[in-house]
Formats: C-alpha cells, sequence, structure tokens
C-alpha cells in the first residue's frame, strides 16, 4: 500500500521559503535511498512529468522528494540566478539528512533538466570544496541533462563534471535537442566519471517517443524508473561494502 505523501516547508534563508513533497516508499520494499528530484525550468514539482516519476520511484522503493525552486514558488517565470538555484537545492539536500523517516536513507540527488544540472552543480562543489555535503551524496540521476542550449551545442554545461565523483545515471533521449547520449558519452570518457547512461530511442527532452518507436510512452516511463531503482540499489551495495 503507498503511503501518502508529506508537504513541508523549507526555509532557504532568512526571506524565502519552498515547498517540498515527500513522497515516501512502501515499507515493504524500501530500498533504503531517498532520491531528491529538481523540476525543470518551465514546470513545477506538481507537474505531470515530475509526479509520474516520483510516485513510480516511490512504489518502487525509493523515497522521493520534490520541491520548487524559490522562483517558481513565487510564481515567477524566470529562473533565479545559479548561486540562488544552488542555495535552495542545498536547503533541501539538508531538510532531507534530517528528516526522521530518512536519516538512515543514501542520497541521491537530480531532476529534470535545469533541476538535474543544479544537482549536479552542488555535488561538484561539495566535492571541491570537500565540505560536509560532499559525504552524504551517494550519486546522481539525471532525467535529460541539458547538455547545451538547443542549437549551440558548442555552449556546453560540463566544466564541473571533473568534480564529480559518485557515480551518475543518465537518463537521455536519442532525440533531445539539449544533448543525446552520442554527445554526452565523449566526455564522460574524457573525465572518466563512473556513469551509466539509460537510452531511451527516440526521446526527446521529456523522454517522449513517437509510437513509431514501437513502445507506449509508459512503458518508456516503466523502464525508466526501473533502471533507476537497479542503479540506485546497486548503488547502496557498493557503499555497504
Amino acid at each position: 500500500m503507498q503511503n501518502e505523501p508529506e508537504t513541508l516547508t523549507i526555509n532557504v534563508n532568512e526571506n524565502d521559503a519552498v515547498t517540498a513533497v515527500l513522497y515516501p516508499a512502501p515499507n515493504k520494499n524500501r530500498v533504503g535511498v531517498t532520491v531528491i528530484l529538481g523540476h525543470g525550468a518551465g514546470a513545477s514539482q506538481l507537474s505531470g512529468f515530475m509526479q509520474i516519476f516520483a510516485k513510480g520511484l516511490a512504489a518502487l522503493g525509493l523515497d522521493v522528494m520534490t520541491f520548487n525552486f524559490i522562483y517558481m514558488e513565487q510564481k515567477r517565470s524566470v529562473p533565479d540566478q545559479m548561486g540562488k538555484l544552488e542555495s535552495c537545492y542545498r536547503a533541501v539536500i539538508d531538510a532531507a539528512l534530517k528528516h526522521k523517516k530518512l536519516k538512515r536513507n543514501r542520497l541521491v540527488i537530480g531532476g529534470k533538466s535545469m533541476g538535474g544540472r543544479i544537482a549536479s552543480l552542488v555535488a561538484a562543489a561539495a566535492a571541491d570544496a570537500r565540505d560536509a555535503l560532499d559525504r552524504h551524496i551517494s550519486g546522481l540521476v539525471f532525467l535529460g541533462y541539458p547538455l547545451h542550449p538547443p542549437g549551440a551545442p558548442e555552449k556546453l554545461r560540463v566544466e564541473h563534471w571533473p568534480n564529480i565523483k559518485v557515480p551518475l545515471l543518465f537518463v537521455q533521449g536519442t532525440r533531445d535537442p539539449l544533448g543525446t547520449p552520442d554527445e554526452i558519452t565523449p566526455f564522460i570518457q574524457q573525465f572518466k566519471l563512473p556513469a551509466t547512461i539509460h537510452t531511451i530511442e527516440g526521446g526527446d527532452h521529456s523522454l517522449k517517443a513517437p509510437k513509431k518507436f514501437g513502445i507506449s510512452q509508459n512503458e518508456i516511463y516503466d523502464m525508466a524508473m526501473d533502471e533507476i531503482v537497479r542503479w540506485a540499489a546497486a548503488i547502496g551495495l557498493r557503499t555497504q561494502q
């Protein structure tokens, strides 16, 4: 039986607070991993995409937390500057680490598009500075990493990747205008990252594929979530060894 989601208010600083939602895994199949997912630039944590993955991953055994970035919480359309986005993500991580239901869990961070990119920046900065947060992050999961802006493959967003030492999972579509698996792979090899790519044939930036690829959208999402859970569980086994 699925546990009811829990709505939280997280203080980012003296002036700003955001809403987060915890989707607890059923006790019978908990993996012991918390996954924090940040939303993309144009839609909140309550978008259809975010809820599909949050509820689906929770049902499969992961404790999932989503949240709004400050600009989205305040119903503004333009994302905050990078530093503010990162500080918001860090505040959510702090709240997850202190939550009584999640204290014993290993932690994976990531998200859809921009949310995943910000998670990667947070992880890279923590590793570079060797601050306390670094030892808590066990992995990163990306639901469509925005390798570059659409139509601008030269404007790469990989400058921080060499600082990332934890396992990474890219769920990436072959028609993603912000970066395909073939575009991402050379940088994984160049920086010797412990990364896995779950390729979605025909998938766009929201992992949607035309019917001609012979698989339904629900099946695409289900297979992606199954892969995320397998990967997250394997992280747990490596951590315990």
